[in-house]
């Protein structure tokens, strides 16, 4: 009996965080990699507040188009490699930004279409994002949402501009 008494309350102290994840509003989202000199970051609540964590497959929210993600399409084939692969981290407020979540984006310029790379058991990041929510479908990619695409590559697309605008001589 103590034995079971014991798993029980072992269980409650690993769902505890989980279950207080859930409730966290995203704090900031961080784009780095490919031809980034420095990281993005994404701290606009209004833009944040598009993109939780704890929407899409595998939560209790499952919509067509949430977290950065067009789950209608179901899985993508893995997009050539020629594209930038960014890695892109989530924090949420629990009280203070920590990350929880870390997926990888690449964009198709010639097709304005974005996908997202939710990593597997065997990759980096996949027994931090386990541990905030398990999808069921790790390893895979998707296409990204319309809302994400535009925001992101965006993003991306001016840091760039600003630093080849950086380069030339001034007169």
């Amino acid at each position: 009996m103590k034995r079971l008494l014991e798993n029980f309350f072992f269980c409650l102290l690993i769902l505890a965080p989980v279950q207080s994840f859930a409730k966290a509003e995203t704090a900031k989202i961080t784009i780095a990699g490919a031809d980034l000199r420095n990281p993005i970051d994404i701290t606009d609540p209004k833009i944040l507040s598009h993109f939780r964590v704890w929407d899409g497959l595998g939560t209790s929210s499952f919509e067509a188009n949430s977290f950065i993600i067009d789950w209608s399409k179901g899985p993508a084939a893995e997009p050539p490699s020629r594209f930038k692969r960014y890695q892109v981290s989530f924090f949420a407020k629990l009280p203070r930004p920590q990350l929880v979540y870390v997926v990888f984006y690449e964009y198709d310029p010639s097709t304005n279409q974005g996908y997202v790379y939710f990593p597997g058991k065997t990759d980096e990041w996949y027994q931090l994002n386990a541990s905030t929510i398990l999808r069921g479908d790790e390893g895979n990619w998707y296409h990204s949402s319309k809302a994400w695409d535009e925001t992101a590559w965006h993003l991306i697309y001016e840091t760039a501009a600003d630093r080849s605008h950086s380069k030339q001589p001034r007169s």
